[in-house]
């Protein structure tokens, strides 16, 4: 620690150069950071999700509406206990950054299929007697300052109003406990017969199965009721629709990940050059710390501990500006990122940078004979 000024002057020695591979540092652990986050957050989704749930969607498309005499038919499946619709009502609060996940349904169907979900029964009532009632998660009312009694305005995303608006008015009715439940619920009748267009339909159908080993022939008998009809369908687990999308993302991961291996590469040739430089330019100073009793380990742990400190620190930088964006991407997408797992990974990485790009010009730099180094070759 006693030659840390001493490492740390060295890092800053030619300042316009260090400040410009700074950047390039950690811009490339950024990228890595956020990509990270990304992959890990649908990836908890999955393990996350329900086994004993399925839900149906049109076979056609996944944003395609199906008509809810569907819910009818399901019912009558050997296995089903509870059937919900679903609407996506995702939408905005007072600026487009204000993002807020939402979902119209029927809230007794939809705790029927998700009794793990703790509501009140005095809220559950509250919600039947509210056409506009909603119910929000405690992150959500925090991150906005509800209460209960308030009303808010969501402005839709997909659905326009009746009143040639897409501003919806909804009254928080209750509060979710932590970690239960959506962002935030409406009643499916208040959106349903407010929307001017697809009434009558729902974005999805989740039902609960009497047990969870028998979801695989209960969708199957579920897509043969619909088979052939103008509503074909497509029933699957929560988990396989997560692992689905995983795989989807992971395609473009695949490609993504590529292009940051391609620049974590350029990066290593950049800080390998820009040590291999500093130490050339210092090659009368090493000479001098050696003419005072530093040995070759020394010199070269010196060299060394200046490439690793460097790129610790410009690794913490860039994966700090990306935890700070996990909180938003989780409001926004409802993805719980692993940021442990990923800070240590970038850590690791930034290690390795350090002693690829490092240990050449380190032990050049050991290897100097005092006269040489002195006189400047």
């Amino acid at each position: 620690m006693k030659f840390l000024h001493l490492v740390w002057a060295g890092i800053w020695r030619k300042l316009d150069r260090s400040i410009l591979t700074l950047i390039a540092i950690v811009n490339a652990f950024l990228i890595f950071g956020l990509l990270q986050g990304l992959s890990s957050g649908i990836d908890n989704v999955a393990k996350d999700s329900n086994a004993a749930v399925l839900m149906t969607f049109s076979k056609v498309s996944q944003i395609e509406p199906i008509p809810m005499g569907h819910a009818a038919q399901i019912r009558t499946v050997p296995g089903v206990k509870a059937v919900t619709p679903m609407v996506i009502f995702t939408g905005t609060y007072r600026s487009p950054m204000q993002y807020v996940p939402a979902i119209a349904v029927n809230v007794d169907e939809y705790l029927a299929v998700y009794p793990d979900v703790k509501v009140p029964p005095a809220t559950v009532q509250a919600m039947r007697q509210t056409r506009n009632g909603a119910l929000v998660s405690d992150r959500l009312a925090k991150g906005y300052g509800w209460k209960v009694g308030d009303t808010v305005p969501i402005r839709s995303i997909l659905w326009m109003n009746k009143d040639g608006g897409a501003t919806w008015p909804v009254k928080v009715v209750g509060i979710l406990p932590p970690k239960s439940g959506p962002a935030m619920m409406v009643n499916y009748d208040y959106v349903d017969q407010g929307r001017t267009q697809s009434q009558g339909t729902a974005s999805f159908f989740f039902l609960k199965t009497a047990d969870p080993k028998l979801a695989t022939p209960i969708a199957a008998k579920v897509d043969a009721l619909f088979a052939n009809s103008p509503h074909e369908t497509r029933t699957v687990t929560p988990r396989e629709m997560a692992q689905t999308q995983l795989k989807q993302i992971g395609d473009i991961a695949l490609v993504i990940n590529a292009i940051v291996g391609a620049i974590f590469f350029a990066l290593l040739l950049s800080v390998a050059a820009v040590m291999a430089q500093s130490v050339r330019e210092r090659t009368a100073e090493l000479g001098v710390l050696k003419t005072l009793g530093f040995s070759d380990g020394g010199v070269l742990g010196l060299v060394m501990a200046e490439t690793l400190l460097f790129c610790l620190f410009s690794a913490g930088i860039g994966l700090g500006l990306a935890e700070l964006a996990f909180p938003l991407i989780r409001k926004t997408i409802g993805f719980q990122a692993s940021a442990g797992a990923i800070l240590l990974a970038g850590f690791g990485f930034a290690v390795a940078l350090a002693l690829i790009s490092g240990l050449p010009p380190a032990i050049r730099a050991m290897r100097l004979q005092i006269v040489d180094a002195l006189a400047g070759r």
